[in-house]
Order: structure tokens, then sequence, then C-alpha cells
């Protein structure tokens, strides 16, 4: 029988807590759940009460428990799930992250290549203004010059013209490499002696010149480059004699020789010449021999290089291209028209067309890298000859290091391009270097053409000139070779009689070849005979439009030489001709070739 105490009621803050009985504390049993109701248990067979939990609510504490067992897996797997799903995200982040350092990077490193080429561009463009205002400055003071020594007088007084010159230009690197120019600042601009500062032609041409001992070969070397070419190509080209001394009596000689040789040139503008102040060239009585050179060697070709500078300089506004050439060379006909034929072919890469294989003739380069060129030319201009330097200026462009010297000449023949057949030959003997014999030739030149053969109408032909050797009046008519012979005289003649009247439409002759392109034939007229007298005699009645001047035996003046040709139309009212004649009017120091003889008929 329990006692009233275990009967008695729990007070409200003990309910629901089982006391612990002796069974408890020895077996460590879980307390079982009270029933919702609050109430005892029922009794069991053995007529004990039932503990509390075990009452007939049991049933619903066994599936709370079983949800809340499910819920704690179901919490459990969600979990594993959550962080299986965030391991490979916080990996793809750190790797985003990761990379965007790396794109951090990349486009700062961008930025400031990007700052530095736009500074770079500034700078370009800031020294590109300079160099044209410069060029504009060299320009106005190069025709101040030239208005004043255009017109010289006879003697070719020479008029050194002292203008405020400075050098606004990033030219001032010349300073670097010619430092005695920072003391002598108008060392650059020359004195033009001749010349109509022609500029905007397709083909510039500089000649450097200089004192020789034996024999100068420059008023041959012109008429070679000027014979032979059309109106056109005269208008599209400059040639610039640049006459590299400073003794003003040997400059003046070479201004007036060239003047008197080329006087329509000279006025045309198609020739100028030009010398160095004094001032331009530094002292050149300390070099330092290199190459088992001499010392007069190495002085010759130091100056050969400022000499070279000096000219690429002056040209470089004048025109498109630059021909490279020496005062000792002849030129093949129609040299312009291929240069210029072979220079359309090329792709816009190359830097250097060679048309000789000589030294430093025929080389041609495009005006806008001059000034790359000689400031090249002026870094080394101690060091080595021009040839040698043009070859490493094409290494520093093209070659590799790192790569053999066959790979290299690939390379540079890319940008180096040699045209074939040459078309100048070197025929100098005597080197501007004292003591110096050079028997140098281009045996990529080929024979010389020492004449044109033409179909002429049948003749006589006949002349007072002294014939040389085979060389005789007949060939030249026929065809077959040059006429050559010893120097004319006043009152010396060439004749063709023809053997039937004829109506001669036009006429062509040449003096003069690429060998010998000197004689040719000066104060010659051409003259023709009528073979009708009477009306002759009409041509050269005062009042006459046409006003032919007459000679004593009755031939009728219609032409002259000039520059070694004589060519012209024969008006048709002359009627039928006997004869045509060149006349000669005074002693030549020179001997003369007829290397052309085109006489044009309606019949042929």
């Amino acid at each position: 029988m329990r006692s009233r105490r275990a009967l008695r009621p729990r007070p409200a803050g003990q309910r629901g807590r089982a006391r612990p009985g002796p069974q408890r504390r020895a077996g460590r049993t879980r307390p079982f759940p009270r029933c919702p109701g609050g109430g005892g248990g029922a009794k069991g067979a053995g007529g004990s009460a039932a503990p509390a939990g075990r009452c007939g609510c049991g049933a619903k504490g066994v599936r709370g428990s079983a949800r809340r067992e499910m819920r704690l897996r179901h919490g459990r797997l969600l979990a594993g799930l959550c962080l299986g799903a965030t391991f490979p995200l916080l990996w793809f982040a750190a790797w985003q992250g990761s990379r965007g350092n790396d794109l951090d990077t990349y486009e700062s490193q961008f930025l400031e290549l990007r700052q530095r080429l736009l500074y770079v561009e500034k700078e370009n463009k800031r020294r590109s203004h300079e160099l044209s205002s410069a060029l504009d400055e060299i320009r106005r003071i190069v025709a101040t010059r030239a208005n004043l020594t255009t017109n010289l007088t006879d003697d070719m007084k020479l008029k050194i013209v002292n203008l405020p010159r400075k050098l606004p230009m990033h030219l001032t690197n010349m300073h670097y490499y010619l430092p005695h120019l920072r003391e002598y600042e108008d060392g650059i601009f020359p004195n033009v002696i001749f010349g109509q500062q022609r500029t905007g032609v397709s083909l510039v041409m500089g000649i450097p010149t200089v004192k020789r001992e034996k024999k100068n070969y420059l008023i041959s070397t012109l008429h070679s480059l000027l014979q032979g070419l059309s109106e056109e190509q005269e208008k599209d080209c400059v040639i610039i004699i640049f006459v590299a001394e400073v003794n003003t009596d040997y400059v003046k000689s070479v201004a007036e020789s060239v003047k008197t040789s080329f006087p329509r040139e000279i006025q045309s503008g198609v020739l100028e010449v030009i010398s160095p102040p004094a001032s331009y060239y530094p002292d050149l009585s300390n070099l330092k021999k290199t190459f088992g050179d001499s010392e007069d060697r190495v002085r010759w070709r130091t100056k050969q290089n400022l000499d070279y500078s000096f000219l690429m300089l002056y040209a470089q506004p004048k025109g498109t291209l630059y021909l490279q050439l020496e005062d000792d060379i002849i030129a093949k006909p129609d040299y312009i028209a291929s240069i210029k034929s072979f220079a359309a072919q090329q792709s816009q890469d190359w830097m250097v067309l060679e048309f000789s294989q000589l030294g430093f003739i025929g080389k041609l380069f495009k005006s806008e890298d001059l000034p790359l060129i000689l400031e090249f030319f002026l870094m080394f201009y101690k060091d080595k000859p021009v040839d040698w330097l043009i070859d490493h200026l094409l290494w520093v462009k093209v070659c590799n290091p790192e790569k053999d010297a066959t790979h290299c000449e690939q390379e540079k023949s890319k940008i180096r391009i040699r045209a074939k057949p040459s078309l100048f030959q070197h025929m100098g003997i005597h080197s501007s270097l004292a003591g110096k014999i050079q028997n140098l030739k281009d045996k990529d030149f080929g024979k010389n053409v020492l004449h044109k053969a033409h179909k002429n109408p049948p003749a006589k032909v006949d002349t007072s000139l002294r014939i040389y050797q085979q060389y005789t009046l007949e060939k030249i008519y026929k065809g077959e070779d040059c006429f050559w012979a010893s120097a004319p005289v006043a009152g010396d003649y060439i004749r063709f009689t023809f053997l039937n009247p004829l109506k001669v439409e036009k006429y062509f002759f040449r003096s003069g070849n690429m060998e010998h392109p000197g004689d040719k034939l000066f104060n010659t007229t051409v003259e023709v005979l009528p073979a009708d007298e009477m009306q002759g005699k009409e041509l050269v009645d005062t009042g006459n439009k046409f006003n032919y001047p007459a000679t004593k035996d009755g031939y009728l003046k219609i032409g002259a030489f000039e520059n070694g040709i004589a060519e012209g139309s024969i008006n048709q009212s002359i009627g039928r001709i006997k004869a045509i004649r060149l006349s000669i009017s005074s002693d030549s120091p020179v001997w003369a070739i007829l290397s052309e003889v085109l006489i044009k008929t309606s019949e042929n």
C-alpha cells in the first residue's frame, strides 16, 4: 500500500520530472516521457502501475521521435549538400580571383604601354614639325642665296652671303657627331652658285666632285647623263653638282666650266651647282688609322662620308627618289625610264636599289629614308668607308644575331635589290685620292652601244675632217659604226649628197657617244641645198616668212647643234633637196664623233 506522501500531488515546478528511484540511479535508465494527460498509467497484469512514459499516448511519442530523427537526417544531408556545393564555388571564386589579378596586371601593363606609345607619337609629331620648319627655313635661306648668286659676273665672283641663321630643327643631333658646328650654325647651309631651286621632282641625282691631280671627268659625266633626255624627263629631275672643296678659285672654275658647257640646263633648273661652307668640315688632321689604311686614305674616306651626308641633306626635300652617282661615270641610254620602271616593280619595303655593282655608284634611295641614312653616316664617318656603312645599316635593320651569315644575307637582299644589267659604268682611271689608279669596271654593264643605226636614203658622203682609223662617215650613214675624226677647225664640213633630189621631212644628228660623251660638235649649223635654185632664192628674200639665212654657195641654214644634238623638221616649201651639210664655224678643243644620223623622207 502506497503512502500518502507518494500519492500527494507534486508542486507545479516539479511536474513532468520523475523522481529518481533506486532503479534509475542504479541502471541510469532514460526517463520515459510523460503523457500529455498528466495521469498515472493503467495497471499491468501483475497489478503494478506502468511508468508514465508508457501510457496510452506512447505511440505518438515514438512517431514524433522518428520524425525528429528524420529531420535530423535530412538536416545532415542538406548540410552535406551545401558544403559540397560550396567547395567548388569557393574554388572557382579563388580561381577567378587569381585570374582577375593576372588580368589586372595585364591591363596595367597595357595601359602603361599605351601611355608610352601616346608619348612617342606626340614626340614624333613634335619632331616632325620641327624638321618641317627647319626644311622650310633651309629652302628660304637657300632661295635667298640663289637669288643673290644666280646672276654672277663673268669672272664668277662668288658672294658668300652673311645671313643670320640658326638650326631650329632636330638636326641638332648633328652637333653630337660634329660638335664644332655648335660654334658655326651656318655650317650646313650650302653656297648655291647656280640653281633655280627646283623641287617636287621624281628623281634627284647627286654628284660630288673634288679636285683631281690628273684628269677631271665631270663634264663628260654630265654629257652622258643629259644626252637623250626627253623634255618631260628633264622637267621631272634635277642634277646637283656638289663641288666638295673650300678653295674659292677651284669652285669658281668648276662652276664656270659647267655653265659654259650647259647654259640651257643651268637656266632651266635641271642642273644646280653648290659648294660647302668652310666651317662644315671638322679638323681631319688627327684621325685614327684603321684597317691598315694610310693617314691620307683615312682622311680621304672620312671626308667622302661627310660629302655624301652634306649632299643628301640638301637633296632630301627636293624629290621622291635620290640617286647617288659619281663624277666619273657614263650612263646607258634611257636610264631614267629604266630606273623608274624597276622601282615601280618593287614592294614598298626596299631601302636600296642598286644600278651598279661598284662602290657607291648608282645607288637609289627613297628621299624619306635619307635622314636616317645620313645620320648613320655621321655616327661612324671616321670609322669605315661609305659602302661598308651602308652594309652595316642594312645589318642593323634586318639581321638576327642569333642566326648565321647566310640568313643575314638573305634578309638584306630583300631590302637591297640589285638591278641587272647595270645602268652606270665607271670610266675614270685617276682616283680623287692622290696617286691612286683604279681600272674598276662593272661586268654587268655589258657592251657599250656606241652608235644607233637608221635606214637612210642613197647618198654620197664626204667630209673635210681627218678621219680616225676605220671610223668612216660611210659607216655611220649606213648604221655600221660611228664616225670619228680629229678636232675640227673653222670651215670644216660633213656633207650628204643625195643621188636624186628628195623631199626630206625631218633630220636628226647626234654627236658623242657613251665612251666619249664629250666628243661633240660645237658651233655647227645644219644646211640644205634646194634642188630648185630659183625657189631657194625666194626663200631668202627680205620679208619672207621663213627668212632662212643663206650661204654664198646657195645653202640655207635651217638648224644648229645644241648640246651635241641637231634635230628638226624641214618646211616642205623648200621643195626637193640635193644635199644636207653640217658646217663647223669655229675651232674645237675636242675630237668629234657622229653616233647617229637619221634623214627621213616621204619615201623611207
